[in-house]
């Protein structure tokens, strides 16, 4: 089993001067669902090297028994200071394809061709694609094979207005992750604030916020396994 893990290269947060990137928990978690499901897990960003890590997510009040795992793993962190360059990949070496959220994605992955591309990529190759928390705003220029938006339609969620709120980025981001789902014909679904909450639709799965990443990972093992 192949999973590929995309991670966003950018790292300003808007023209705040502060730093963002990817958010370390929805990474570490779905890394060890799927390590300790013995999958070979490829790591890429579309500018390859290092990606940013948003310094937030390693604040002492958003660790987890996942992040502290992943940076006592130097396996893992060595992969991480090196990810692939995401033009470098081919969908067809995959099984499946997981992005991690952070606010990064709402800048680069959102519109990077390449990031397109390969999630339509996986879904003609009826493979499934999760994306977590801000990642799926990396679905707003994806397309279905009928040239309609791949999630119209289609249940969907992700990073809920009122969280972007409580973290006081409502006017710093691009777009809105919840509004955006919703102006493209998406069924969106949301639970409490920070809560966990995690949506299947067919080849499509999506998760809320951090606290959704590894449940998110488990629903994709789920869907490889059918």
């Amino acid at each position: 089993m192949k999973i590929l893990m995309v991670l966003t290269s950018h790292d300003q947060l808007g023209d705040t001067g502060k730093k963002t990137g990817f958010w370390l928990e929805e990474l570490a978690a779905p890394y060890y669902v799927f390590k300790d499901a013995g999958a070979e897990i490829t790591l890429a960003s579309p500018a390859g090297g290092k990606p940013p890590l948003d310094p937030k997510s390693n604040e002492p009040d958003s660790q987890t028994d996942a992040t502290r795992r992943f940076e006592a793993d130097a396996t893992a962190t060595a992969q991480l200071a090196d990810t692939v360059r995401l033009d470098s990949v081919d969908q067809a070496d995959y099984d499946t394809v997981f992005y991690p959220g952070g606010h990064g994605p709402l800048w680069d992955l959102a519109e990077d061709a390449t990031s397109i591309g390969l999630i339509e990529a996986f879904v003609a190759a009826n493979r499934p694609v999760a994306l977590v928390c801000h990642a799926p705003g990396a679905l707003r220029r994806v397309k279905a094979a009928d040239g309609t938006p791949l999630v119209q339609g289609k249940r969907v969620t992700g990073f809920t207005n009122g969280e972007e709120e409580a973290v006081g980025l409502t006017k710093i981001v691009p777009f809105l992750v919840e509004d955006e789902l919703i102006a493209l014909g998406g069924k969106y679904e949301k639970t409490s604030d920070w809560g966990v909450h995690v949506v299947q639709d067919g080849l499509l799965i999506t998760g809320q916020n951090p606290a959704s990443s590894a449940a998110a990972a488990h629903k994709l093992l789920d869907a490889l396994a059918k």
